[in-house]
């Protein structure tokens, strides 16, 4: 039975996981790296992320410096960045490109915080089956007389107990992006 508990905490923390990765990803008015993760640069014929092709750092709060560590990938990174729906025109100075992130807009801001609560949803959502799941694994080892109905009930309790916590945090890491975003 614990093994199901782990498996189910397991498979929703990568869950939390993957939804903060998602939410690191999203301009939020401050420059940060990870929004650069999902942009691929056509390297020799291979897509490319532009982390392992260049240093990228913050400059200041709302600026991003990548540092091709090879020279003649500055046009093929600038292209991607471009073509991306960053929204972004990268300025390059030969040697470094520079990104500045402009403040975002209020409608922009809005539109952002509706994104943050559909991926929330979505992360609850995939909890939510993790959970069922588990639910029907401890039903199956009743019905296999692995264990007992009072073994069924306390395991069914527990699931619930770790799918709360993990909508607690899902929905703590969502505002916190929330108030991220709407902040000037």
């Amino acid at each position: 039975m614990k093994a199901v508990f782990d498996f189910t905490e397991e498979k929703m923390q990568k869950t939390l996981d993957a939804l903060n990765h998602e939410y690191g990803s999203m301009r939020a008015g401050r420059a940060t790296a990870s929004v650069l993760d999902k942009i691929m640069v056509d390297y020799y014929g291979v897509p490319t992320p532009i982390n392992q092709m260049a240093a990228v750092s913050v400059a200041e709060a709302r600026i991003l410096t990548i540092q091709p560590w090879d020279a003649s990938t500055l046009n093929p990174i600038m292209k991607a960045i471009q073509s991306s729906d960053l929204g972004i025109n990268p300025q390059n100075d030969g040697r470094v490109i520079r990104l500045t992130f402009p403040p975002l807009t209020e409608e922009r801001r809005i539109m952002l915080t509706k994104d943050v609560a559909k991926y929330g949803e979505e992360a609850k959502v995939s909890v939510r089956n993790i959970r069922r799941d588990a639910i029907d694994k401890l039903e199956k080892m009743k019905k296999d007389s692995e264990i007992t109905e009072d073994d069924l009930k306390e395991g069914k309790e527990k699931v619930q107990k770790i799918t709360d916590k993990f909508t607690k945090l899902i929905d703590e890491s969502s505002d916190e992006k929330k108030k991220e975003i709407m902040e000037i």
